[in-house]
C-alpha cells in the first residue's frame, strides 16, 4: 500500500468510456492542495505507484492544480489516442507511455503538439523528436531472478547465457521463465523487435529456448514480477529496470542483472495530443518531468535509474552503463516507425506466436 500524505481517489475502472469504447484501467484523482484553478488529465501506460511521487511533487509547485490520471495497458492507450486523433476528439492533455514507438507513430500522424522550453532544450537528442515526443526516464531492460530458486552458477549475465541455461536445464526451468505476451504488450513487442535488430542470430536461439521452456507469458511488467514474487516464475526476461527495482525493494529475494552483451535502455515518452484541452498545463507538467527537480524525484522515488550517477544498490551491471558500450539507448525518432509498420508488426508477432505459443502446445504430451 502507498504511504499517503493526503487523500487520493482511486477507482478500478471497468468499461471506462473512451473514444475506442470500453477499456480496463485504473483511474486516480489527485485533488489540488489549494482551491482548484486547473485540472490536468493525464492518460499513461505507466503505473500509478510510479507516477504518484512525481504528481505529488509537481503539485507542490502548482498548488492549485488537480490531476486526473488513468493508467492503461500500452496497446489500449495507443488505440484510444489514435482513434481520438482521427475523430478530432479530446483524449487527455498529456500522454505517457513506455511504448515510445507508438508515441512516435502518433506524432508522425499529426496527433502531437510541439512544446519548446528551456527544459526541452536540455533533453539529449536521442530523447527528443521534433519537440513533440520527449523521453523523461532512463530505464534499462533487465533480467530478474528469485535467488531461492536460481543457484549462483545458473545466474545468466548475457542473452547467450540465458539461452544456454534453458537448453541445458530444460526440465528445471520449464514453465519458470516469465516474459511479455507480445500480442498484448506494446513495450514487450518493442523490446523484442529491438532485440532482433541487436543480434538476430542470438535472438533466434533465445526464442527457441524460451519456446522449449514453455515461457510464462503476461501482459506487462508487474504481472511477470508478481509471478516472480510468488515463486511461480524463477527468471523474468526483458523487464523494465524501474519496475524490477521497485519489486526488489519489496522482496529482498529478487535480484536484478543488466545483460553484459548489451542492455537496451528505454526513455519513457511524453506527448501533448492535438486534442488537449489544457496544452499549457500539460506543458508545465512536461517541463517539471524534464527539470532537475523532476529528474531527482524520478531517480529517488519513481524510476530509480538515471542518465548520470551510480546504479541503484545491489544491481548487477557496469557502473557506467552507456559509457561502457553495454547500454544501448533506444533513440526516439523515425527509425521507430519501422516497429509500427502494420505489415511488419503483424508478421513479427505472427512468427513469435507460432514459435512461443503454438509450438509448445503442439509438442506437449497428451
Amino acid at each position: 500500500m502507498w504511504r499517503q500524505l493526503r487523500p487520493i481517489a482511486l477507482v478500478a475502472v471497468l468499461g471506462f468510456a473512451s473514444p475506442a469504447g470500453a477499456v480496463e484501467g485504473t483511474r486516480a484523482f489527485f485533488p489540488a492542495l489549494e482551491a482548484e484553478r486547473g485540472r490536468l488529465v493525464i492518460n499513461g501506460a505507466t503505473d500509478i505507484e510510479a507516477m504518484e511521487p512525481l504528481i505529488r511533487d509537481f503539485q507542490e509547485t502548482a498548488r492549485d492544480v488537480a490531476i486526473d490520471y488513468t493508467d492503461y495497458v500500452t496497446n489500449d492507450l495507443y488505440r484510444d489516442a489514435d482513434i481520438a486523433c482521427r475523430l478530432k476528439q479530446p483524449f487527455g492533455d498529456l500522454l505517457l507511455s513506455s511504448s515510445v514507438d507508438q508515441l512516435v507513430k502518433l506524432a508522425n500522424d499529426g496527433c502531437a503538439l510541439a512544446h519548446v522550453s528551456p527544459e526541452t532544450r536540455d533533453v539529449p537528442a536521442w530523447a527528443n523528436w521534433r519537440d513533440e515526443v520527449f523521453g523523461f526516464t532512463f530505464e534499462p531492460s533487465v533480467m530478474v531472478y528469485h535467488k531461492d530458486f536460481v543457484p549462483p552458477e545458473d545466474v545468466p549475465h548475457t542473452h547467450g547465457e540465458l539461452t544456454d541455461l534453458l537448453r541445458f536445464k530444460p526440465d528445471y526451468y520449464r514453465g519458470r521463465i516469465g516474459t511479455y505476451d507480445l500480442r498484448q504488450s506494446g513495450i514487450g513487442y518493442l523490446l523484442a523487435f529491438l532485440d532482433a535488430q541487436q543480434a538476430s542470430t542470438t535472438y533466434g536461439r533465445l526464442l527457441e529456448s524460451l519456446s522449449r521452456a514453455e515461457a510464462v507469458l503476461r501482459c506487462c511488467n508487474n504481472a511477470v514480477l508478481s509471478e516472480l514474487d510468488s515463486g511461480n516464475v524463477y527468471i523474468g526476461y526483458n523487464i523494465l529496470g524501474s519496475y524490477a527495482y521497485a519489486a526488489a525493494r519489496r522482496n529482498g529475494k529478487l535480484r536484478i542483472v543488466l545483460p553484459r552483451d548489451y542492455t537496451l535502455i528505454l526513455s519513457r515518452g511524453a506527448l501533448v495530443p492535438t486534442g488537449a484541452k489544457r496544452p499549457e498545463l500539460a506543458g508545465r507538467f512536461l517541463d517539471y518531468l524534464l527539470s532537475e527537480r523532476g529528474q531527482d524525484v524520478a531517480r529517488e522515488k519513481a524510476f530509480f535509474f538515471s542518465r548520470s550517477g551510480a546504479l541503484p544498490a545491489e544491481v548487477d551491471g557496469p557502473e557506467k552503463l552507456v559509457e561502457s558500450g553495454i547500454g544501448r539507448p533506444i533513440r526516439i525518432g523515425p527509425a521507430l516507425l519501422a516497429a509500427q509498420d502494420r505489415l511488419q508488426r503483424s508478421r513479427f508477432i505472427d512468427d513469435w506466436t507460432k514459435l512461443i505459443v503454438d509450438t509448445p502446445v503442439r509438442l506437449r504430451p497428451n
